[in-house]
């Protein structure tokens, strides 16, 4: 899309030189700064001063090798991560002061960051030639955080400038070596890493516009000379397109919404910047595709803070409302700046304390995306709007339905069904699993993901309870066999349709299990009735009568076991957050029903989401037959 029509030529022409690139205002002016609001001015001041005398943690070795020797991710990246949080919180201190006194630890943070062996973390240092363990200084490779250190300090370089030259004229010299050593140098050379797309073994994910919004914002802030400005810009523009071309034409981003935030609105950087550094000459905004991948956050939205979150994504999200609303803007699309709005007001924005919620802040190191928030503030607030709330949304490339009784209303039953197949994204083998919903509180759930750890990205990964369709919604598992992993594991002989009293989607799911199941055939089908219940009716055809079948679901609410009837009764489970009531009606004469806690030991993701259980009713066919059918009323 963007390097058929942009070509090196044409770039050097259009793109703005290095002195005048001017996307934000500089700390020197301080028109700009004074200006914003007093709130938002007050909480970034006291932001850098919590952080003056930063204490700038130490990254042994030992603690490096963590990821090699024992899986864990967590204990570094902490650390990392600590250093990065600190310096955007400086910088943006002094932004919003101005007198300087936050310059001495600005350097700090900045000497600290270019002193480090590799600014990536362990778990993606796989790529080097010597493999996991230390990084190899003589091999730099380009990582998430690489890419995101490389950005936060172009930032730095930019808003800052000459006041750092009032410390050392050293500072500036160094940062732009290290961003052209460690980003720049090795992306002009290499183009075997996974995310660029040119291997051609799978298809890229969030990875790929994330790192490419930070290479793009290290070539416009210290490239000088406009015909390498522009082949280095080409260079993002080929790779980027990479994600574009290859994206679903539906804009579903079958990573989730909380991926959607490093994926679609990733994406929106790449196109804003360009957008910005050429005067709007490279302007895709009113392609199809650019405004369905916006789209896709408030379609994917239940109610408050919980979204759809099939596959690794989180039932619980916080999008950044600012971005939110001027990828809205730039669309031209009324429900996305309206769920901004929805959101802005909703999270406390431009009130006092703002900072903390980190919505504006330095919030994951993205200190591009806290520049766009802080000078858009006012333009969110300008009124408050309510949460779109689509009734249908039909996804017919990632095969996802979503359906509620009444548009624009989180009350009564909302309900959510994929199809697809499992090579996606953060894939789980979950082909015909279903959430739902009542009157905007889970009833019937998907766990999610847990912290992750080296297991989660290996050949392991579906080892793991929670990645697996036996804790997918009614979803069997036959004489112990599950779904499989891979692309050709899917559905098949899809078909949607809704009307003003029913939502429904039929799907062919036995392909998501191999042949050894003995699985001819298994036909779902799930209808919502509006304002009265949701039904599932499940048909299946066996080549040989199978020993066992189970299935099960999981809830956060508490399970009362009935005839023929689960109660799900309201539990307050997490943060003063309560499970929905309702009730599951089954078939007693057919399936024998259990219930049993699963705990979750995980407070970094899941627990955040769930609290410390959720409990699994588990389903058994009594007397497995070769052809059946099963119905289940999911009720008030």
């Amino acid at each position: 899309m963007l390097s058929q029509r942009f070509g090196v030529v044409r770039l050097e022409h259009l793109l703005q030189s290095r002195q005048d690139w001017h996307p934000f205002p500089r700390v020197d002016e301080r028109a700009a700064w004074d200006g914003i609001p007093v709130a938002l001015r007050q909480s970034l001041i006291e932001a850098g001063e919590d952080r003056l005398d930063f204490a700038w943690p130490h990254l042994p070795a030992t603690r490096f090798l963590d990821f090699a020797r024992t899986g864990n991710r967590s204990r570094y990246q902490d650390l990392s991560y600590a250093r990065r949080d600190a310096l955007a919180d400086l910088v943006l201190a002094e932004c919003a002061e101005g007198q300087g006194r936050f310059l001495d630890d600005c350097v700090n943070g900045i000497w600290a960051l270019c002193e480090e062996t590799y600014w990536g973390v362990p778990a993606h240092i796989g790529v080097q030639k010597a493999g996991s363990g230390l990084p190899d200084v003589e091999e730099p490779t380009v990582d998430l955080f690489a890419a995101e250190t490389g950005a936060l300090l172009a930032w730095t370089l930019y808003l800052l400038h000459e006041r750092l030259d009032t410390v050392s004229p050293l500072v500036r010299r160094r940062i732009e070596l290290e961003i052209r050593r460690r980003i720049l140098d090795v992306l002009k050379v290499r183009i075997d890493f996974f995310w660029m797309g040119w291997l051609g073994t799978r298809r890229v994910n969030n990875w790929n516009p994330w790192i490419c919004s930070n290479w793009l914002t290290c070539i416009l802030a210290i490239e000088d000379d406009p015909e390498t400005r522009a082949e280095d810009v080409f260079r993002v523009l080929r790779t980027v397109d990479n994600f574009i071309d290859t994206y679903p034409r539906d804009g579903g981003c079958d990573e989730g919404p909380n991926y959607w935030g490093r994926a679609g609105a990733s994406l929106f950087e790449n196109l804003e910047l360009l957008y910005v550094a050429t005067d709007g000459a490279v302007d895709v905004f009113g392609e199809p595709l650019i405004g369905e991948i916006g789209r896709f956050l408030h379609r994917a939205h239940i109610a408050d803070s919980y979204y759809l979150n099939f596959a690794d994504a989180s039932a619980l999200v916080e999008p950044e409302a600012l971005l939110v609303h001027a990828y809205g803007s730039r669309i031209g699309d009324a429900d996305m700046q309206a769920l901004a709005r929805w959101l802005a007001h909703r999270q406390g924005l431009g009130q006092p304390g703002l900072h903390a919620q980190g919505q504006v802040s330095s919030r994951g190191s993205s200190l591009g995306r806290s520049l766009m928030a802080i000078f858009a503030l006012d333009e969110v607030l300008d009124r408050p709007e309510q949460a779109p709330l689509p009734r249908d949304v039909w996804l017919p490339d990632i095969e996802v339905m979503t359906a509620r009784d009444v548009s624009g209303s989180q009350d009564g039953f909302y309900v959510a069904i994929k199809g697809g197949h499992n090579e996606e994204s953060h894939n789980h083998n979950d082909i015909g699993n279903f959430v739902v919903y009542l009157d905007g509180r889970p009833l019937l759930v998907d766990a999610g993901v847990e912290n992750y750890t080296a297991k989660t990205f290996s050949a392991q990964r579906y080892d793991i309870w929670t990645m697996q369709s036996d804790y997918h919604t009614l979803l069997p598992t036959i004489d112990g066999r599950q779904q499989q992993p891979g692309e050709r594991h899917g559905a098949s002989q899809v078909k949607y349709a809704a009307d003003q009293n029913t939502a429904r989607l039929a799907l062919e799911i036995a392909g998501a299990w191999d042949e050894d199941a003995g699985l001819d055939s298994w036909h779902r089908t799930l209808t919502l009735h509006r304002g009265e219940c949701v039904e599932v009716e499940d048909r299946w055809r066996f080549n040989t009568v199978p020993g066992s079948l189970q299935l099960s679901l999981l809830t956060p609410g508490r399970v009362e076991l009935d005839a023929g009837i689960v109660r799900i009764s309201t539990r307050n489970y997490k943060d003063d957050r309560t499970s929905a009531e309702g009730t599951v009606e089954f078939n007693a004469g057919r399936l024998t029903a259990s219930v049993e806690t699963v705990p979750i030991t995980d407070q970094v993701r899941m627990g955040p989401c769930w609290g410390t259980e959720l409990y699994r009713v588990v389903f058994t066919l009594d007397r497995p037959s070769r052809e059946g059918s099963l119905a289940y009323r999911i009720g008030r």
